[in-house]
């Protein structure tokens, strides 16, 4: 279950960044190449344990694309972004995040009160981005229907868990200077 994602995680080079060990991967980063075989195997698990039944898939710029992009051709679901730049169109939604290494606003265009959405992003680790647009998308009236992470690291689900959100986090993962190592698998019991 999902060992090409797991494989190319274990394997994925650590940098240090100040104190943070990060690790470089096709899913998180676009580097090295995003092999099309793994955004196949993460979108076919995706349309298993979630909840499809909705309007869009909506994705946060910019690496949640590729996963939601694949998931869109696949269901005939369509995909919104959410962007990092306004574009000024009628009922466009303003919103500040903050994660642990960034700040910035987001803009939300295309939803509407009683749309039903799943959220899916590439990574979860400070929850900050999803926490930020969970909390607008619940003040829109929008129906998040689930949310999916393909890789989990740290703490930061448990923020969503405050909102009455239980994300599906599809690889959870520990990073230290030795490597990343796989702490758990959503669906293996």
């Amino acid at each position: 279950m999902l060992e090409r994602l797991k494989d190319s995680l274990v394997n994925s080079p650590v940098i240090k960044r100040g104190e943070y060990n990060y690790f470089i991967h096709p899913i998180s980063d676009g580097v090295p190449s995003i092999d099309p075989r793994l955004i196949e195997e993460i979108a076919n698990y995706i349309i298993r344990i979630a909840d499809m039944d909705v309007d869009t898939i909506l994705t946060i710029e910019a690496m949640g694309i590729p996963v939601a992009n694949a998931l869109s051709l696949k269901t005939g679901i369509p995909l919104t972004i959410v962007r990092k730049r306004p574009y000024f169109l009628e009922g466009e939604v303003e919103l500040s995040q903050s994660t642990g290494y960034s700040k910035g606003v987001l803009y939300i265009n295309g939803l509407k009160k009683g749309d039903r959405v799943v959220i899916v992003d590439d990574v979860i680790s400070t929850g900050g981005t999803l926490l930020a647009l969970v909390k607008a998308l619940q003040n829109m009236g929008v129906e998040i229907t689930d949310v999916i992470s393909v890789i989990g690291r740290g703490a930061g689900y448990f923020k969503l868990r405050e909102l009455g959100v239980e994300p599906k986090i599809l690889v959870t993962i520990d990073v230290s200077e030795k490597g990343v190592e796989i702490q758990d698998v959503f669906g293996d019991q």
